[in-house]
Formats: C-alpha cells, sequence, structure tokens
C-alpha cells in the first residue's frame, strides 16, 4: 500500500480527522467543568462571605436593639408601662416583616448561579447544531 491510503498520510485521513475531533470535544467539555468549577468555588466564597457579615450584623443590631428596648422601656415604666411595652413589640414586629420582605425579594431577583456556564453550553449547542456559524455567536 502507498503512504496515501494508509491512513497516515499527511492530513492523517480519517482517523486523524476523528482524532482530532476529539480531541476539541474533549477539550471542549474540560474548558466547560473549569468554568463550572470556578463559578462553584466564586460563589461558595461570596456565600461565606455574606454569612459573616450578615451573622456580625444580626449580632451587633441585636444587642443595640435589646439595650434601645430596654431604654425605651425603663424611661417610661412609672407613666407608660404597657404602651411602651406594646410600642417596642410593634416596633420589633415591623423590622421583622420588612428584614423577610426584603429576603424575599432578593431571592426572586438574583441572578441564577452558573449564569456564564449555561450560557457557554447553550452557545455551544447552538454551534454544533449550526444555528450560529462560528463560536462567537454569529
Amino acid at each position: 500500500m502507498s503512504e496515501g491510503t494508509s491512513g497516515t498520510g499527511p492530513a492523517g485521513g480519517l482517523r486523524g480527522a476523528l482524532m482530532r475531533a476529539g480531541g476539541a470535544a474533549v477539550e471542549l467539555v474540560r474548558t466547560r467543568v473549569e468554568l463550572a468549577a470556578l463559578e462553584f468555588s466564586e460563589e461558595r466564597e461570596r456565600a461565606k462571605h455574606h454569612l459573616i457579615l450578615a451573622v456580625i450584623a444580626a449580632t451587633f443590631f441585636a444587642f443595640a436593639v435589646l439595650c434601645a428596648s430596654a431604654l425605651v422601656v425603663v424611661v417610661f415604666w412609672e407613666s407608660h408601662r404597657v404602651a411602651s411595652i406594646a410600642a417596642v413589640t410593634l416596633v420589633h414586629l415591623a423590622i421583622g416583616i420588612g428584614a423577610l420582605s426584603r429576603l424575599r425579594t432578593g431571592q426572586r431577583t438574583a441572578p441564577p448561579p452558573f449564569q456564564a456556564t449555561l450560557a457557554e453550553i447553550e452557545r455551544d449547542r447552538q454551534w454544533l447544531a449550526g444555528e450560529i456559524r462560528d463560536g462567537l455567536g454569529r
């Protein structure tokens, strides 16, 4: 057999093309997995940072609210004992309701995690399906 018909010619023939296509597919999957891992790591670090700050803020705000509440009750103890306790309780209730409302709004409007990874995978799907001509979305 000649060198050109054995499948090992200059271009590598069908086997070479399949190996290059397989290598490209593996590289594509590898980069997407790396992107997902990076986004996961960033999301985890951001969540830890937010949790630490939230715990610190909640702790010190709780002490401040407790002291302020005690101060209001002590100031009005002789003249409006029940009214001062009721007012402090209603203020605490309003703040709690407001915080829960804000939390729900934040959860509804937050972008989904791994948004960049999902967008890249969708672009890859479109490219493989022939919906776009190159990997840049054109």
